[in-house]
């Protein structure tokens, strides 16, 4: 039997951390060990703020190096990978200057047109 802190839940999202598992409404989402790991610490965090130096030394066990952008570069396939899992939500909220912030929301659309996914000329 699995011990609830084996499992982290945020919604429809379950890592399940003994098994390296992460699971969105049930299905399996494919990631390497670095976005398990970061979506694992801001899991873990949820609603707070996670300075990018904190979340590079927990996914790469170093120091984050000037103008190193590994973290935004994977933070991105995070976002990519969870938003196609569980449609109409955003998950991983950046605070510019401070880190990232996991939480998930429902996706409001942007009025602006160089935010749409589409726009029409």
């Amino acid at each position: 039997m699995e011990a609830a802190t084996d499992v982290l839940r945020s919604g429809k999202l379950e890592i399940h951390t003994t098994d390296g598992l992460v699971l969105a409404g049930g299905h399996v989402v494919t990631m390497s060990m670095r976005e398990y790991r970061l979506l694992s610490a801001l899991v873990a965090r949820e609603g707070r703020i996670v300075p990018r130096e904190d979340l590079y030394r927990i996914a790469w066990d170093a120091e984050l190096r000037n103008g190193d952008r590994s973290v935004d570069v994977y933070v991105h396939k995070l976002r990519v990978k969870l938003e196609n899992a569980l449609p109409g939500q955003a998950f991983i909220h950046t605070h510019f200057g401070f880190g990232y912030r996991f939480k998930p929301e429902p996706v409001v659309e942007s009025s602006h047109a160089f935010h749409k996914s589409t726009t029409t000329r």
